[in-house]
């Protein structure tokens, strides 16, 4: 597999490149969702765009950038005047350089042809839809606000319109059979999708679907079905061309998520709302979760940080072996160590060394990855290599 970029030195890292604008607001909550949002407070957008344009210009001056993402939440939730509002701040603080990727997070059931052409007008490229599934019965059980129709209209309507798109999957809903997995990888592919996320169903604790498996309204799928299905998922999109490049994600030829890939390659990125993260010159920040909150700080002229940290050599080290470990292509052990000042074994040799004995990881001088076994486990592997 060809090797596409390097790891980001933290010298690098200093001019962050990326930007994401955390946009809250949705119609409802789904069941399984524990993300930072707000569900029919649609009076809070007005001073949250006030909130977001405050916090954008502590910055001293407007920042080119390769990468912009709007996360949520819905970004398209947001009435087309105030949508058009966050745009032209946007281009505004942070010119898109020549090449950029723009990613719009969007649901299938408020991505009207109106919101579409401003999103294109602006220069977005590349809209996210938040699909989940092709069937009614499981986009019913996942609550969400979109049936299959609506999935297949929007992708369609995006499809026209923008360079790239990319849908998102939830696959070990409950009842769902390996068949079922299949066609919903299948709808995706067939329509012309340049980009697959598949996420295995999560029961996050203080959300809905947490209360009905404690209360056994909801089963978990097995843990070897849960295999059987992100197998048949990773079998599916390579056969259709899709390199598999990272534990949940498949792109076509040239169309990777660059955004991401920035994340995973340990890159600096500014963020912007409620609950952003942001990392910039080795220090984490993350602002407050609570919109509400987020909005009094910004409003009252305070900072809107929550937490933050600094980060030592030693573990952004550990952070970048992590997130580099998730990309199929692994890392180069050269490449480590040039960019952190840190030799891969001097970190994790021991671990490394375990993982490698139980079949998890292949290592060689030029590379260490992880294996078919190892994808199956991957979140227990992370926490061994910090």
């Amino acid at each position: 597999m060809a090797i596409t970029r390097k790891l980001i030195s933290p010298a690098e890292a200093q001019t962050p490149r990326s930007v994401y604008v955390h946009v809250p607001f949705c119609l409802r909550r789904c069941g399984y969702c524990n993300f930072t949002l707000v569900a029919g407070r649609d009076d809070l957008i007005d001073d949250y765009l006030q909130a977001i344009e405050r916090e954008m210009r502590t910055l001293d001056a407007p920042h080119e950038v390769d990468t912009i993402f709007y996360g949520g939440g819905t970004p398209t939730h947001l009435p087309t005047p105030q949508l058009e509002q966050l745009l032209k701040l946007t281009i505004e603080r942070f010119p898109p350089a020549p090449g950029y990727e723009w990613s719009v997070e969007a649901n299938p059931a408020d991505l009207s042809d109106e919101k579409l052409d401003l999103l294109s007008h602006y220069g977005v490229n590349r809209i996210s839809l938040g699909v989940q599934s092709f069937r009614d019965a499981k986009l019913e059980l996942l609550e969400r606000d979109h049936r299959a129709a609506d999935a297949i209209d929007a992708a369609q309507r995006v499809r026209a319109t923008f360079a790239r798109l990319a849908i998102d999957l939830i696959f070990a809903a409950p009842g769902e059979t390996v068949d079922m997995w299949r066609d919903d990888v299948r709808q995706a592919i067939d329509l012309g999708a340049d980009h697959l996320s598949t996420y295995g169903l999560t029961f996050e604790k203080g959300t809905t679907f947490w209360n009905r498996l404690l209360h056994d309204d909801l089963e978990e799928v097995d843990e070897v079905t849960q295999r059987e299905q992100y197998l048949a998922g990773i079998e599916m999109a390579t056969a259709a061309g899709f390199e598999h490049y990272e534990v949940s994600n498949f792109a076509r030829p040239d169309c990777r998520c660059a955004h991401n890939e920035n994340y995973w390659l340990g890159g600096g990125y500014y963020a912007f709302g409620p609950g952003a993260a942001r990392y910039v010159g080795g220090r984490r920040e993350t602002n407050h979760r609570s919109t509400t909150r987020y909005i009094q700080k910004m409003l009252a002229g305070e900072s809107p940080v929550a937490e933050w940290e600094e980060l030592t050599p030693e573990e952004i080290a550990r952070e970048r072996l992590i997130f580099g470990m998730r990309r199929l292509e692994g890392i180069d052990p050269a490449d480590f160590a040039a960019a952190t000042g840190f030799e891969v074994d001097q970190l994790a040799g021991q671990q490394l060394n375990d993982l490698e004995s139980h079949g998890l990881i292949e290592r060689s001088p030029e590379r260490i990855r992880l294996t078919r076994a190892g994808l199956l486990v991957s979140d227990s592997i992370w926490p061994e290599l910090l």
